[in-house]
């Protein structure tokens, strides 16, 4: 099984694989596919790291790190229940680069560029290799409508991915926005440590430091994802004194069972990583193929539910359509009904019987 150790070059040396001819030549691809994904490729961005391909088993047609990134015809057919923009970001973009969906947070996504193009990313239409970079002008507009905005307390950089940014410029955002004294708290959004941890450098473990609190959340969806050269970016990390959360997405074929689940979060906290997320699939175009149901997703959290540590339990979430913001989904172990609560344990059995409670409530 692979273990992230980076290939030798042959035909494709250490770059990033950007086109169908690049997976086809190293090995990721069968050659009847690449007319069909070259089609993809004209509508989405294809970025698959070295690091990445070093995890992927070339040999398993259902490898669940190769879901994640390498194109599937499927993605040009656009099912009726899904959108373009599925939780509204441009209904609530008060100035280029900024989002404010929530009272007292807002994200800033100064680029639009990212190290790896996931195959279910809800920004899909809009993210790729050209960057969408705010010009100086875009980030100084948006840096003031932050200072302006005294209610947001929270300044929340994502994209694309921030830490694909130059450590100069990151440390520019960063600076700008520890000055703001209504601002308490700075959270980044990142893939980089599991897909491209070399960017974790000394210059960019130094463009992180501010008085503010701040808050790095990592996206990976499978254990494997935390192989060695992972290991020792989060390591770098957690040594600067970084908290680390994770998020996920609940995708079909890549973590839908419960001990996909269990072994993603268990790798997290062996990486200090605490999971913080969940997310049900947004319905971006071309994504039925990834989908669980909701139900499937709460049945699985269900079977974790006393296998593992509280540590390891994320919120399990929907980012209501239209932009209703994250709605938490459960899984419920408890019920009201006649005189008390009927409290279902976690690693089954017998349900409990709980009566009324006497005092304070």
């Amino acid at each position: 099984m692979p273990d992230g150790t980076l290939p030798r070059p042959g035909d494709i040396t250490n770059r990033t694989l950007r086109s169908a001819e690049d997976l086809v030549a190293a090995g990721l691809l069968p050659e009847a596919a690449r007319e069909a994904v070259a089609q993809v490729t004209e509508r989405y961005s294809i970025s698959v790291t070295q690091s990445v391909r070093a995890l992927i088993d070339p040999t398993d047609p259902a490898d669940p790190i190769a879901r994640q990134y390498i194109p599937d015809p499927a993605e040009l057919i656009t099912g009726p229940q899904e959108l373009a923009d599925p939780i509204a970001d441009e209904a609530f973009t008060p100035v280029k680069g900024v989002v404010h969906r929530y009272p007292d947070r807002a994200l800033l996504k100064p680029l639009l560029a990212c190290p790896v193009y996931c195959r279910f990313c809800f920004r899909r239409e809009v993210v790729g290799p050209d960057g969408g970079l705010l010009t100086e002008a875009e980030l100084d507009a948006a840096l003031d409508w932050f200072a302006r905005t005294p209610q947001v307390r929270e300044a929340i950089l994502t994209g694309g991915d921030p830490l694909m940014l130059s450590p100069r410029r990151l440390g520019h955002i960063l600076t700008r926005l520890s000055a703001m004294p209504h601002i308490e708290i700075i959270r980044l959004h990142s893939r980089v440590p599991v897909a491209d941890p070399a960017r974790v450098s000394p210059a960019l473990l130094r463009a992180l430091e501010t008085e503010k609190v701040l808050f790095l959340c990592v996206h990976a969806n499978h254990a494997r994802e935390f192989a060695e050269p992972a290991r020792a970016a989060l390591a770098r990390l957690a040594r600067a004194g970084i908290p680390l959360l994770g998020q996920s997405v609940l995708l079909r074929g890549v973590n839908d069972s419960a001990g996909a689940l269990e072994a993603l979060f268990r790798a997290m906290l062996r990486c200090r990583v605490k999971p913080y997320y969940l997310h049900q699939l947004d319905r971006a175009p071309g994504t039925a193929r990834f989908e669980v149901p909701i139900e499937e997703g709460r049945a699985l959290l269900r079977q974790l539910r006393g296998r593992v540590t509280g540590l390891a339990w994320p919120t399990y979430v929907l980012d209501v359509p239209g932009g209703g913001g994250k709605a938490p989904l459960g899984p419920d172990f408890a019920a009201p009904e006649a005189g008390g609560w009927r409290v279902e344990p976690p690693l089954g059995g017998e349900p409990h019987r709980h009566g009324p409670v006497d005092g304070p409530q």
